[in-house]
């Protein structure tokens, strides 16, 4: 490991920091429906949106309405991606003249945007036209983010509610998230990414000839608009096969630190928004500490990994000159531009966030370093987590703290002054636990069946890690994977099911959570109140997280990454 290498992951982690608070208090704002410095110029568009949709912004809905209309507006718009995907053969700017995919493949990728997983087993340059990348994919990474976004500011009234079931109303919510929080972040990070020379056009592809004659043709499209959303919304799905580590779409290194902070902006951010809705900002900084804390201890980890190399990289001798600080480590499937620590940081964040955009090959990462990334998202997608998903998540998990505080000195576990009582504990533990048994259930299917082992591409534990990660990662919608996990019809539709999944049952039970706490009365705090404000819960809330994802999934990492750390070899 490097100093170089450490001054970048210590900046990046400095730069978020810092922003943490003054876009958190800027959500507050959004999401209390107080003015805002956009107010004059969105406040009208606001308006007309509330009169196109025929709603009334001030009637308030329970837990039940609020999950109903999340729910059904989901649906409805997974219903549209369906549609533009199967019918891409007659639609406007194609100019590759690109058909329609399989249904299945359809049914995955509808399935994986509109859940804000953005799995992808094809490559957009080959598969989708500009039309479909813009009015389909574009589209719902704003809209799967916002209603993220807009569930989350419902579970925090919930969790400060002073007496009322009323929790919001979704369509002002979500209204807002895109007008006042997703659009202008976009167009101002598409911006700079125009400016560093990402592309953005509807011209048809480039064919050219090489220096040695041959014929290549070079992909082109509208890629900034996408590429700012599906950093900013965690969403991940990128425009070209080969993600982020295309020149296109990352061209340099200032656009990969934009893009990689991007990841982390908003759900680093609403830590603070939490902070300040409850009127104790101390409670979202705690949230943060957690969250910084596992994301510090998993980029370290990582960064060690690559940086060292795997054993048979050692034993060739590539790794003389990292050893003598300099250079060197597993750069498998790195692009050379970046090298290993901006690979490792992003991707690190991109698996702790729930993005899955990616800058490397995940697959050839050592098994110290992919046991981290399949841990980050086993854990729930807590680690800062989607938009709005993570944050919901982790609350989620600070009941099953305080549950356990409770036990511990002998009290009824509180939480922000409301009892933590069997409904609440039962809700949250469903919550927790569907995604883990999701994917545990969906990998032993795919390891056992022919249908399933169709996919596979390794032998030996690499060959699991691809199936536990594909599913880990869909099943805990993040995205990101080990590029060697083939798409079959099968794996196609058991990944579609677990993207659905994992996106609507914790979704739900978190706003149940919130609506039973939104009812219940405040008690004073007392000599023997638990805080939930300081280091100690913080450590508390940390050892939870990680306990439960340890004891759930660590025999399958023994069978995979773990296992291939002792065994990792040249591929």
């Amino acid at each position: 490991m490097t100093a170089q290498g450490w001054l970048q992951i210590a900046v990046y982690l400095a730069v978020l920091t810092a922003l943490t608070p003054l876009l958190g208090s800027y959500m507050a704002r959004v999401y209390t429906d107080r003015r805002t410095f956009l107010s004059p110029l969105v406040a009208p568009l606001e308006r007309l949106a509330y009169r196109a949709l025929r709603v009334d912004p001030r009637v308030e809905q329970d837990w039940k309405d609020y999950a109903r209309t999340a729910v059904v507006f989901s649906a409805l718009f997974w219903l549209a991606l369906y549609a533009i995907l199967r019918s891409q053969g007659i639609q406007p700017f194609n100019p590759q003249g690109l058909g329609s995919g399989s249904w299945d493949l359809s049914f995955n990728t509808a399935s994986s945007f509109v859940t804000n997983t953005n799995w992808q087993f094809y490559g957009g340059e080959a598969t989708l036209s500009y039309f479909s990348q813009m009015a389909g994919l574009t589209v719902q990474n704003f809209v799967s983010a916002a209603v993220g976004m807009a569930v989350l500011a419902a579970v925090i009234r919930g969790f400060a509610g002073r007496g009322t079931a009323q929790l919001g109303n979704f369509w002002r919510d979500l209204i807002r998230t895109l007008l006042y929080i997703l659009l202008p972040l976009s167009f101002l990070v598409a911006l700079f990414l125009v400016s560093q020379g990402v592309i953005q056009t509807l011209a048809g592809y480039l064919t050219y000839t090489t220096l040695a004659g041959a014929k290549q043709t070079l992909a082109l499209g509208p890629v900034a608009s996408q590429v700012a959303i599906k950093q900013l919304g965690t969403n991940g799905g990128g425009f070209f096969n080969v993600n982020s580590a295309m020149p296109f779409e990352n061209p340099s290194g200032l656009s990969g630190f934009v893009e990689a902070l991007s990841i982390l902006l908003i759900p680093a951010g609403l830590t603070a928004t939490f902070g300040r809705m409850v009127g104790n900002r101390r409670q979202g900084w705690a949230l943060y500490a957690a969250m910084a804390a596992m994301l510090v201890a998993a980029i370290g980890v990582s960064y060690g990994a690559e940086q060292h190399g795997t054993p048979a990289e050692r034993a060739a001798g590539i790794e003389t000159a990292a050893a003598a600080g300099t250079s060197g480590g597993n750069m498998q499937d790195k692009e050379q531009r970046f090298g290993i620590a901006s690979s490792a940081e992003w991707a690190t964040a991109t698996t702790a966030a729930s993005n899955g955009s990616v800058d490397s090959g995940h697959d050839a990462y050592t098994g110290a370093a992919g046991a981290v990334l399949m841990l980050n998202m086993l854990s729930g997608e807590v680690i800062f987590g989607g938009v709005g998903s993570g944050l919901y998540g982790m609350l989620l998990f600070v009941l099953v703290a305080v549950f356990i505080a409770g036990l511990m000195v002998g009290r009824t576990p509180e939480y922000l002054g409301k009892k933590i009582e069997a409904r609440e504990v039962k809700l949250t533990l469903i919550g927790v636990l569907y995604p883990a048994l999701a994917v545990l259930v969906l990998a032993a299917v795919a390891v056992a069946t022919a249908a399933g082992k169709a996919s596979i591409f390794n032998a030996g534990p690499q060959g699991f890690s691809e199936t536990l990660y594909a599913y880990a990662s869909q099943g805990n919608n993040n995205g990101s994977a080990f590029a060697g996990y083939a798409g079959t019809t099968f794996a196609e539709l058991a990944g579609g099911l677990a993207m659905i999944g994992a996106r609507f049952v914790p979704m739900l039970a978190a706003l149940a959570v919130a609506g039973s706490l939104a009812t219940k009365r405040v008690a004073p705090l007392g000599a023997g109140t638990f805080r939930t404000d300081t280091p100690t819960f913080v450590f508390l809330l940390v050892f939870v997280a990680a306990i439960v994802a340890a004891l759930t999934f660590f025999p399958a990492l023994l069978l995979g990454p773990i296992s291939q750390a002792f065994t990792d070899r040249l591929f």
